[in-house]
């Protein structure tokens, strides 16, 4: 925090000055429909990675298969980048092409 003089001249009392700071900026983390991956697989990811509760997880998933893509968490960019890439990588590694993104909020 910096510091400056009151009153102008040398008084000798200091006056703290607060630095604004703005909030980080928020991502949404979106999964995204597709033909192949499994609806119980879906569950599972919102489950593991956004700790969504069975229930929770299956009306996530069910927006997605409708409508396209489901929102999982908004999140701070870093996070926000962490959660893909880990969604990303696990269904890889399960051989399922589902797609998970993220966008400015």
């Amino acid at each position: 925090m910096a510091t400056r003089e009151q009153g102008g001249r040398s008084s000798g009392v200091l006056e703290t000055e607060r630095s604004k700071t703005k909030p980080p900026r928020l991502y949404n983390v979106l999964l995204l429909n597709d033909d192949f991956t499994p609806m119980d697989f879906v569950i599972v990811v919102l489950q593991r990675f956004f700790g969504f509760s069975r229930e929770q997880a299956t009306l996530i998933m069910l927006k997605v298969h409708r409508e396209g893509k489901g929102l999982c968490g908004v999140f701070p960019r870093d996070v926000a980048a962490s959660k893909v890439e880990q969604v990303s990588a696990f269904a890889r590694q399960n051989q399922h092409p589902l797609a998970c993104v993220m966008e400015e909020n």
